[in-house]
């Protein structure tokens, strides 16, 4: 089975950058040389500042998508482990689900918050 590691890089105009390898020593040394065009290229240098461990290839790439959707706020809660920001962060805000969120559905959802922060956690640590 092959593994991965998901990155996230901070680029020297402050943007994140994050990506997915398969050898992070090789690929972080990639980014400092400039061996590739591409988004870090011009923003050198650049500073490694969160990954996840190994796991398996395929989770690594859905993460990494996952985590690439995100907002720069959203990005640095995870890189700083501000679990509570980035619950909050999580939520959906559009006026859709704002107007189909019952009040009970919240109390069911606060009971299972803990379990899927701890879920969560284990997944990216």
């Amino acid at each position: 089975m092959k593994q991965g590691q998901v990155y996230i890089l901070e680029c020297s105009d402050s943007l994140l950058y994050t990506g997915v390898t398969s050898n992070l020593e090789n690929r972080l040394a990639q980014h400092h040389e400039g061996n590739f065009p591409g988004y870090t290229h011009s923003r050198r240098p650049i500073k490694l500042l969160w990954n996840t461990d190994l796991m398996d290839i395929q989770d690594a790439i859905v993460l990494e998508r996952q985590i690439k959707n995100w907002g720069h706020s959203k990005k640095r809660a995870l890189i700083e482990e501000n679990w509570d920001t980035l619950h909050l962060l999580a939520e959906c805000k559009n006026q859709s689900h704002h107007n189909n969120f019952s009040l009970d559905s919240a109390r069911d959802d606060e009971d299972n918050i803990h379990e899927r922060d701890r879920k969560f956690r284990k997944f990216l640590l």
